[in-house]
């Protein structure tokens, strides 16, 4: 996969993985997967990672099906067509109001722009919704290439989590009325070019599962 400038901005859809999906990749079935996404999934899908995240989502449906417009969702690369990744919110809104972006992209398609272009769509995604107030991103202090993807979009670094053993993960958030970018178009498309203008403001705190955290890192 050659590399392309990261000058030209990248436009990504999003396609909902139902359940039947989920519980397919948790069980490693790409095809079965594929077939219910109703597009090809890469191999990334069914690493060992990506399956326990596949197989908790898949539990999160179960339990709530009012979820589904904001867990995992395949990110298709436009206009080529390609899935590049996965993203979406940990889940709905909590009673603060704040959600929290998670984000993976596909190896072969990583330093492309494709984590600011989901970034992106999540963002105007979440300031169309009248009930949230704050997202939240949360990134390993080594990731550095999440903490670059971050930049330009309004995060402020609220806190810290973490230990010696399981590293440090550094917390970010920005209020959604801080987000200027106009309603999301065809579901959670990105919008192509500059991302949303924001104006940081203060924090709203929240705390979310340590093992799902730890397991979630941005790419």
């Amino acid at each position: 996969m050659k590399n392309e400038p990261l000058s030209i901005p990248k436009s990504v859809r999003f396609v909902g993985l139902s359940e039947r999906a989920l519980r397919a990749l948790a069980d490693g079935d790409l095809a079965g997967g594929s077939a219910e996404a109703g597009v090809a999934l890469d191999e990334h899908f069914v690493g060992e990672r990506a399956r326990w995240i596949f197989g908790y989502r898949a539990d999160q449906l179960a339990k709530d099906p009012s979820a589904a417009p904001w867990i995992t969702r395949a990110a298709v690369s436009e206009p080529d067509g390609v899935v590049v990744g996965d993203a979406g919110f940990h889940g709905p809104p909590d009673e603060a109001g704040m959600v929290e972006v998670g984000y993976t992209v596909v190896p072969g398609y990583r330093r492309q722009g494709y984590a600011r272009a989901m970034l992106r769509a999540l963002l105007v995604r979440a300031a169309a919704e009248p009930g949230v107030r704050t997202v939240r991103a949360r990134i390993g202090s080594d990731n550095t290439a999440s903490l670059a993807s971050i930049e330009g979009f309004g995060f402020t670094r609220v806190g810290e989590q973490g230990n010696e053993r399981d590293g440090l993960t550094i917390v970010f958030e920005v209020p959604a009325d801080a987000i200027q970018g106009g309603a999301p178009q065809r579901g959670c498309e990105s919008l192509p070019g500059a991302a949303p203008q924001v104006r940081p403001r203060g924090p709203i705190e929240t705390e979310a599962a340590r093992r799902l955290a730890d397991a979630l890192k941005n790419e």
